[in-house]
């Protein structure tokens, strides 16, 4: 599992560690079951706040994608396949609702995004 910090990022550290994970769970680079770091070997790794781990893993965890079981360690939860879907399916949603706003500021009409995304679908 890699997660990089940055100071320059405007989020706070316990939401960068956050969204990392939960990205690398709905690109499949953490299976289910995957054991993930201690909160504690986590704060060392990323010389931080042993509360900044704890706090992303308990947000992760009420989100549904972590599993945590006292004296065992924290485990990415089973997902329902349906669901994670979805999940993926709102992440692109928003990275093209990103990618629409930017095009619209730059007159970028709507066709030349489409042969931009084909373009680059089927490389």
């Amino acid at each position: 599992m890699k997660i990089i910090i940055t100071n320059s990022n405007d989020q706070p550290i316990y939401l960068q560690i956050k969204e990392q994970i939960k990205e690398q769970i709905l690109h499949g680079e953490l299976k289910e079951k995957t054991s993930l770091p201690s909160i504690r070997k986590l704060a060392k790794d990323l010389q931080i706040s042993v509360i900044t781990t704890k706090k992303a893993y308990e947000e992760l965890e009420r989100e549904g994608f972590i599993e945590t079981f006292p004296g065992k360690g924290s485990f990415v939860a089973a997902q329902n396949k349906q669901l994670l879907k979805e999940k993926q399916l709102k992440l692109i949603e928003d990275q093209l609702a990103k990618v629409i706003n930017d095009s619209k500021a730059f007159n970028i009409d709507l066709e030349e995004i489409i042969s931009i995304l084909t373009l680059l679908y089927e490389e």
